[in-house]
């Protein structure tokens, strides 16, 4: 979905993925009514990628959610879905759609143009207490790593018995691109408020704020698939394409 999310551009009608838990041989499947509820919002006015499926354990109705803010949080539960920071778009019953946030709304004057370059030269790191820094030597025949922080942005620094910032740094002046998504997975990142942080964005690694890292992984392989975008990466990655980027959600 957040690979859609990116490649589809100017999109003028709704995408839909759903998915089924259980199998429906099985008296509890999901399957039916969530296949019911992506063919309703299917043909809605909603221009999304969107990913559709139970809202709770329950056979009641389904949540439309943004397809670069979901996750699965689950392994089994059948809502197992759940959206990231934002609201869903809208509740989804197979005879009628209550919007919740909406989206962008269908027109067929728009077309819907493909843009699927992708970079496979790209990794996803989760920091750990005791990483070392030779791991960065060893992605060094990358061209980008979205590195997923601890708490508001932090990794070990200089006070840390490992300290990972001169190979970050070396790594980002040879040329690698670095971004930066939480492991929290709610919230966002805010380097500002602590010195480690801020030491960290000095050596050039790129915030995402409240981006998801599954997001981030997908949007920097589309970014730096583009040659002419070389220059602007930092401000491709900023830019809020498909909802990605979030303000602060207070509810």
């Amino acid at each position: 979905s957040a690979a859609l999310s990116f490649f589809l551009k100017d999109l003028n009608k709704p995408v839909v993925l759903t998915y089924s838990q259980r199998s429906s041989d099985r008296a509890s499947s999901d399957a039916s009514l969530n296949l019911q509820c992506a063919a309703k919002l299917a043909i809605s006015d909603i221009a999304e990628v969107m990913l559709v499926g139970h809202a709770n354990e329950n056979d009641d109705f389904c949540y439309a959610l943004l397809g670069s803010k979901v996750r699965k949080l689950h392994s089994s539960r059948r809502d197992a879905f759940k959206p990231i920071n934002i609201r869903p778009i809208a509740k989804v019953w197979p005879d009628k759609i209550e919007k919740i946030i909406g989206g962008r709304q269908r027109d067929n004057n728009r077309k819907i143009v493909l843009d699927d370059k992708f970079n496979d030269k790209i990794a996803l790191v989760k920091f750990y207490p005791g990483m070392d820094a030779e791991i960065f030597d060893f992605l060094s025949r990358y061209e980008g790593v979205v590195l997923e922080l601890t708490g508001l942005g932090h990794l070990a620094s200089e006070e840390a018995r490992k300290n990972l910032l001169p190979a970050l740094k070396k790594a980002i002046d040879n040329g690698m691109i670095i971004v930066a998504s939480p492991q929290t997975i709610y919230g966002r990142l805010n380097p500002l408020v602590y010195s480690p942080g801020r030491k960290l964005m000095r050596t050039g690694v790129i915030f995402l704020g409240d981006m998801l890292a599954e997001t981030a992984y997908v949007k920097l392989g589309w970014v730096l698939a583009h040659n002419d975008w070389k220059n602007k990466v930092k401000e491709k990655m900023l830019e809020n394409i498909s909802g990605e980027i979030n303000k602060r959600l207070e509810e």
